[in-house]
Parts: structure tokens; sequence; C-alpha cells
């Protein structure tokens, strides 16, 4: 099938996500490999935020292949209620890799499912309803994880969002919100979530929900005690703590999982994503063994059609091997600690550069106007309209030959953990190009 045949059946017949479908002008891919990928006129691009934060073993590795071919001529697909073996091999797998007792995983389809289910589970497990978690987060675009998160993108249908949700503020220690710096401050960001927690009645507390390591949200760093704090608070209460590892798992951030980095052993870990490095849909909630004894006697009422999918396990246990083969995951912190370096040469050159924070292989760079007013080059939440020269920038950004998200005034860097030195250079040197024009807009 020809190009314009090609890209006239997706427009016409399908439906794009977050976007008005008219005007559209989607990437034609024809191929991906390692860090690339190719559109039907030949132009290559390189691949700066692994799709959607996914695709962390590279495009195109046989390893994954292989297992799915060789999962499918076995037995392609057998209810929930059955073993396989990839299912029982996967969950062995998981519990080894996670922190301290966590040791059953649920298997999901995607992200949004697992953040589902988690709530469910704890939820169940407490016998409370709230959910406690941050402003400054996405958790997933189905109703009740929609709800949980804090992005913007709810606001059309959260008049029937799912009820007990309750907003924190975020410890976004670039933009303080009680005008502290991180050095000296006792960290406010922390006590507030605890003064919230009284004020809607602790015993009502089911979970405090967060991202293992903040993502879509302009990769928002954690102080480096807040993990640890929320652990302390969740225990106080008796309230169940979870961290959505959906794109900050497996290797993105330096470790297995990104709350690794502080310490701390969470009563659940939702996953997905680097799972399977988006090679086939699989998602999961892996957890602690204290609330798995809680339904030895009881029904666990968790369910879902193709829950612990066999080739969706068997391609997971192919990804899994690749990040310990190739050591994936040291070469996403030794490229991390590159990419920090680079970014701060590029600092040096662009005044339009306010911050860069960045955990291995998972960083966003956040343009201003000026430095220090701290004035966004796009606000928050933006409409079209309102992007500006940011709009101009992502759009020199696709022009030079890479495929990375431009949100607001965010430009993030997630490549793959295949990536190298010199593909990072490549990279930053078209990610430099474009911020030039966002210079020009300082004052």
């Amino acid at each position: 099938m020809n190009k314009e045949a090609i890209l006239k059946n997706n427009l016409e017949y399908t439906l794009f996500s977050w976007s008005a479908q008219s005007g559209l002008n989607p990437i034609n891919i024809e191929r991906a490999k390692g860090v690339y990928i190719y559109d039907r006129d030949g132009k290559k691009y390189i691949d700066f935020s692994s799709q959607l934060m996914n695709v962390n073993i590279g495009h195109g590795h046989p390893k994954i292949a292989e297992a799915v071919a060789k999962q499918m001529s076995e037995v392609s697909y057998v209810y929930p209620g059955m073993a396989t073996e990839p299912r029982g091999l996967l969950g062995k797998k998981l519990a080894e890799i996670s922190p301290g007792s966590l040791k059953k995983t649920f298997f999901t389809n995607a992200g949004a499912e697992a953040i589902e289910n988690a709530i469910k589970l704890a939820r169940l497990y407490t016998g409370r309803h709230k959910i406690i978690t941050r402003y400054r987060s996405f958790h997933g675009a189905s109703y009740g994880a929609v709800s949980a998160g804090g992005d913007p993108r709810k606001f059309e249908v959260d008049r029937c969002a799912m009820p007990g949700v309750v907003h924190v503020e975020d410890p976004y220690c670039y933009r303080c919100s009680w005008s502290q710096e991180i050095s000296s401050c006792k960290r406010e960001c922390a006590a507030h979530v605890e003064r919230v927690i009284k004020f809607e009645g602790p015993d009502s507390i089911a979970a405090i929900l967060m991202e293992g390591e903040s993502g879509s949200s302009g990769c928002i760093k954690y102080p480096p005690d807040y993990w640890k704090r929320m652990r302390e608070i969740a225990d106080r209460y008796g309230i169940v703590l979870i961290a959505d590892e959906v794109m900050s798992g497996f290797g993105r951030c330096g470790q297995w999982f990104g709350i690794q980095n502080y310490d701390v052993e969470p009563d659940i870990i939702v996953m997905a994503k680097g799972l399977t490095s988006g090679y086939v849909p699989l998602g999961g909630i892996i957890v602690s063994e204290k609330i798995c004894k809680a339904f030895d006697t009881k029904p666990l009422l968790l369910g879902l059609t193709y829950s612990a999918h066999a080739v969706g396990c068997a391609a997971a246990l192919a990804c899994l091997k690749v990040y310990e083969d190739e050591n994936l995951i040291q070469n996403a912190r030794e490229m991390g600690r590159y990419v920090d370096i680079e970014v701060e040469k590029m600092k040096l050159k662009h005044p339009s550069i306010g911050d860069f924070r960045n955990t291995a292989l998972f960083g966003c760079i956040e343009l201003v106007k000026n430095r220090t007013t701290k004035e966004p080059m796009a606000p928050w939440n933006a409409t079209a309209k309102e992007m500006g020269v940011m709009t101009d920038v992502a759009a020199k950004i696709r022009e030079l030959g890479m495929f990375t998200f431009v949100r607001w005034n965010y430009i993030f860097i997630a490549p793959p953990l295949t990536i190298t030195k010199a593909e990072i250079d490549e990279g930053l040197a078209i990610i430099s190009k474009a911020i030039t024009l966002a210079d020009r807009c300082v004052c």
C-alpha cells in the first residue's frame, strides 16, 4: 500500500488521542530500529522520548519478536483462571527485582487499568474510600485514573469524576508553593500532605498514590527525603502507599523502579510501559505480602479478560532479560550523568533554560522568559493560542529530525536506555537549535 493510502486510512477511519481531528499531520511510520524511527519518505527521526516513555530497550529488538512467536505457537490465550509457564515465571521475576516484601502481581493490559485496580485493591483492603494524589500528576486516561491525576486534560470530563480523590500540592522545588529553598526548608510540602489527611479524616484515607518519579507533568523531582516522609505518614495512619511506576519503572530512573532511588518500600507498585517496552500491551500491580494475605480466605474482586495474557507475559520475560543481558539500567545511569553535564553546558548558551530536572534518562528542560522571575515560556495548561514560541520550538524539533514531547514550556528528554553518547550529542544538538527560537523571547 502506498504512503498516501496509508495516511488516508488512518485519518478517515481512526481517531487520534488528545487532538482535534481535523488538520492532523501524523508522522507516517514505515520502520523503527534502535533509537530511530523512519517515515515513508525516508526521513529519520531520533526518538528522544522513547515514544510514550515506554520503548526502553529501543525499537526492533529481535528477542521480543522471537519470544512472542514461540509463545503463540504453544498457547496464545487461556482464561485468567488457568496457570501458564510465562505467567508464573514473570510473577517470580518481578518479585525478585521489586523492593522488600512485594511479591504477587495482578496483571492488567496497560497502565491506566493497573491504576484502577490498585485503587480498587486499596479500598477493598482498608475499607476506606479516599485517595490522596498530587495536582501535577498523570495516572492514565480512563475515568478512575484521570480522576486520580491532576492533569488538566481531565477538565472536560471531571464533572463525572470518580469520587473520593483528594489532591495535594506538589514538592515542586523550582516553583515552591511555600517560597522555600530545598537546602533550608522544613519540607512544608510533606507536612502539607499530613495536614490534608487530618482535615479529610485519616480513617477515610485508603491510599496515597504518587508517581515513583514525576513524568509528563514536568519531571518534578522530589526532595531526597520526600518519599520517606510519605512512608512515615502512611504508616502512622494505616494508609496504603502506592507508587505509580508506569513511566518511571524498568530502568528509566537508573533502578528497576524509581522509588528505589529513595530506599522506600511501597505497599503496591503500579507498572506497565517498560515492562514490555511497548512491544505488547501489558501492565500490572505488584502487592506486598501483608495485603496479599488479607485475601487468602476471601475473594479478590479484581478481574480482566486478558489478565496475565500468555503472549504478553512471554514478551515481558524476554524484555526483562534484555535489560539484564545488555546492562541497560547501568547504561541509563551513565548516559543520564552525561546528559546532565551536557545540558549544564547548554544553560550557558541558552538564557531561556530556567531549569533541568533529570533522573538517569527521565528528564525535562523547562524554558522561561526570565530566569529571575521564572515566568514560563508558556503557562501551565496552555491553550494552542497561549503556546506562543513553544509551538515554533516543537515544529523546529520535528523539522530537524527528532520525535519528543514539547508540552507547555517543557521539552522532554527520555530516550531509549540503549542510547550512546554520540546519539545524545545528536539529539541535544537538535534541541539546542530549537531553543534558539525561545532565546529571542527572553527579557
